[in-house]
């Protein structure tokens, strides 16, 4: 049975689930590559500070959480270079299928090369080709729908279902084989799950709608020399600022976030002065400026389960279960389980309120709140010995999170999709993805802060910052919405 290909075709498709049939096929490949991202992910981090004799390569600890936080933050950096790609140069489809083929290698990296060499290849092939994947999936599952379909926000939810999918069964089995076989077996995991993805999307991205192959702004051939000097100049220079030792191991999260702050700040002032965008996109954009904000804020404690959680679990929390000891990665897969029952639920509600559901800056709101809340969680626990946090404590803290993400995430992706210009379709959301670039980064950076020794203050400043991030939000709403002119 062959998928719609017509731009109006697939509001009237509804054989996956009451969405476009094309949406499983993208669903698949998503699901594969977060299986992947989450396989390596849940044991990136122990792997560093892991001393040699548990498998390791023994790198201080603090310098090891922010360089998973500006590893972190490089993967949806990367989403500008793929929304570019795809924007000026091959199409979304095209980028997404050429992305998993970086991943895969990049895993294969992690698992073949030896040490800090395996690292440095591993995480940086992985970053650039999951970045490109990332914005330009998300921009392929906007095409399946008309912008007056009411199935959208529905349909980013059964996406984000995929995705969780993946991210639950991805630390599950590398747990396991980290423990028994040693880290670079699952790392080697990691591979195999990209190589099942892409082969799945190869058989499959025919049957997607051409809008998902369209080069909104294509890319003059004479400006290609041009593009061309760019790159290899960008590529010598960050050689060379490595070289020197201004960019180095310890300050990988400092260097990401300026470059985050950077490329935001470039890439507002493009779009906004551009004369491809007319006067009601240019309004819509800018109401698109206080959803990132508050963006950044609520991943910026959302990411830390891959900083400060990790840490935690390895260490606070007690992980015995019937005298057998829980592998730490298992934690990472808690937050997808409530994903795969809630993600149902919240498409379910969404649908059924339909027009009277809570508009977008309403929800970013309660997201940030719910988020501080599940901060602020923490503090019954503060102080505590090692292994003294109840694993309960913490599924009860991870399925706050869950809520928050849920208020947020798909949202955010679903409302991007509606507010960018058409000259900007990717590009607008990679600059989603830039706020989750900088949230990630300023997650490792945070890191440094926490002090397991006296919780309270951290636990405390971070939950109750993001409140008040909420509450501004909601006091907001008005003049957002109005900015956004109709999209809500």
């Amino acid at each position: 049975m062959t998928a719609p290909t017509s731009d109006a075709a697939p509001a009237r498709d509804t054989r996956f689930f009451g969405q476009p049939a094309a949406l499983a096929n993208i669903f698949g490949v998503e699901m594969w590559e977060r299986f992947s991202f989450y396989d390596m992910q849940g044991i990136l981090l122990i792997y560093l500070y892991y001393s040699a004799a548990q498998g390791g390569l023994g790198i201080d600890e603090t310098v090891a959480t922010g360089i998973v936080g500006a590893y972190g933050g490089a993967v949806y950096l990367s989403t500008i270079l793929g929304a570019w790609i795809a924007d000026r140069l091959l199409g979304s489809e095209r980028v997404l299928f050429y992305s998993a083929i970086v991943i895969m290698f990049g895993h294969l990296g992690l698992a073949l090369l030896p040490g800090l060499m395996g690292v440095g290849v591993g995480l940086i092939l992985i970053a650039v080709g999951s970045g490109g994947l990332k914005a330009n999936a998300t921009s392929v599952v906007g095409t399946l729908y008309a912008p007056d379909d009411v199935r959208r926000d529905a349909g980013f939810s059964l996406f984000y279902l995929g995705i969780n999918l993946g991210a639950f069964l991805g630390p599950l089995l590398t747990g396991l084989l980290q423990s028994t076989l040693g880290f670079h077996w699952g790392f080697g995991l990691a591979a195999l799950g990209m190589a099942i993805g892409l082969t799945q999307y190869a058989f499959g991205r025919r049957r997607l709608p051409a809008a998902s192959r369209v080069v909104h702004n294509p890319l003059p051939t004479s400006k290609y020399t041009l593009m061309i000097g760019i790159a290899v100049g960008a590529i010598v220079a960050i050689v060379l600022l490595v070289l020197v030792g201004v960019i180095r191991a310890d300050n990988l999260s400092d260097v990401v976030i300026l470059v985050s702050l950077a490329a935001t700040i470039a890439y507002f002032i493009v779009i906004l002065s551009s004369r491809k965008v007319t006067k009601v996109e240019r309004s819509r954009v800018f109401g698109f400026i206080p959803l990132f904000i508050v963006s950044v804020g609520f991943w910026s404690l959302y990411q830390q389960q891959f900083t400060v959680m990790t840490v935690y679990s390895d260490k606070r929390m007690d992980r015995d279960l019937f005298g057998w000891e829980m592998p730490v990665a298992w934690v990472q897969s808690i937050n997808p389980i409530f994903i795969i029952i809630l993600s149902g639920v919240f498409a379910a509600l969404w649908t059924k309120l339909g027009s009277r559901q809570p508009s977008t800056p309403v929800k970013f709101g309660l997201a940030a709140i719910v988020m501080g809340a599940a901060f602020l969680l923490f503090l019954p626990w503060a102080n505590g010995g090692e292994n003294t946090t109840p694993l309960l404590a913490v599924v009860g803290i991870l399925f706050v999170f869950t809520v928050a993400e849920l208020l947020l995430s798909p949202v955010g992706l679903s409302v991007t999709t509606k507010l960018a210009p058409s000259a900007f379709h990717t590009q607008m959301v990679a600059l989603f993805f830039l706020s989750v670039a900088l949230g990630t980064a300023i997650a490792g950076w945070l890191a440094q802060f926490y002090d397991p020794d006296n919780e309270v203050p951290y636990f405390s400043f971070l939950g109750i910052a993001a409140v008040v991030l909420g509450v501004a939000m909601l006091l907001a709403v008005k003049p957002v919405l109005a900015l956004m002119k109709g999209v809500r």
